[in-house]
């Protein structure tokens, strides 16, 4: 009806008339698409970093180039219920003292030999009604997966038995991880502790600084888990698992290693 008054009178004219606002004309909505991708996006860092606030998460996505604010990012946070599994996360492990004694050791660091430097993150799977997390711990020389774990929580079991299964088998000279509540519990680094074991930390809000998790995290994502859709979370595992050990680790060629597989790189390294 607007676009039709608008032949024969001033927009001014047509707003007092109709009683509107000037603005409202020239509105445009955030598309659907964008909402949703916010909302991915937010989701990816919240998995990402369990222990971060609104606050921070919108300084990341600040970072990553999303216009958007506190009250918006604080409203999609609560509307997802990631708040909550915030506060939770925090609530069900005891961190850690003296986070100041432990650096980024993997800076300019030569890697040259097996078990050298494990290293250690987080990802979310988005199921039908719920979101599950999926933990891993790799080999950096090798790239062999080491342990791997599936849970419907954020808590310390999530990280813990994949490092418990991993230290069954070696023990590295180094951990790497970001500063996720997970790997600062007090369980977690008394276990590394009490295995001789160096521990090394990427700073706050660098991902890159995990980067070698990161890309083992971005090909499970890309090469089993976007592929497929989980009916629940004893698929999802099952699916998961078999991507880890029968595919990552010993079918799919690395290009760091000679496009040998990590099985066929750590056979011949011993060799």
């Amino acid at each position: 009806m607007v676009e039709a008054l608008h032949t024969d009178y001033s927009v001014r004219q047509i707003c007092e008339v109709l009683g509107f606002n000037r603005s409202s004309l020239y509105y445009q909505p955030k598309s659907n698409a964008f909402e949703q991708r916010l909302r991915d996006e937010i989701e990816k860092l919240s998995a990402r970093y369990p222990t971060y606030g609104y606050r921070r998460i919108t300084q990341l996505l600040l970072r990553m180039g999303y216009a958007v604010g506190y009250k918006r990012v604080a409203r999609l946070m609560k509307a997802n219920n990631l708040s909550v599994a915030v506060k939770r996360a925090c609530q069900t492990t005891e961190s850690f003292d003296g986070l100041e004694q432990w650096v980024n050791r993997l800076d300019n660091l030569d890697i040259c030999r097996r078990n050298q430097v494990w290293v250690g993150d987080i990802t979310y799977v988005r199921l039908k009604e719920q979101f599950i997390y999926v933990a891993v711990l790799m080999d950096v020389f090798t790239r062999m997966v080491r342990g791997w774990q599936v849970s419907r929580h954020l808590t310390e079991p999530l990280t813990l038995r994949p490092l418990q299964q991993a230290l069954s088998q070696s023990v590295p000279e180094i951990h790497h991880s970001d500063q996720g509540v997970q790997y600062l519990s007090t369980t977690y680094v008394s276990t590394l502790i009490g295995h001789g074991i160096d521990i090394s930390l990427a700073h706050r809000g660098r991902p890159w600084e995990n980067g070698y998790a990161e890309r083992l995290i971005r090909t499970l994502k890309e090469e089993e888990v976007h592929l497929n859709e989980y009916d629940d979370m004893m698929e999802a595992k099952q699916r998961i698992g078999h991507f880890i050990v029968q595919v990552y680790n010993q079918k799919r060629p690395h290009s760091a290693l000679g496009y040998l597989t990590p099985v066929e790189f750590e056979q011949q390294y011993l060799s």
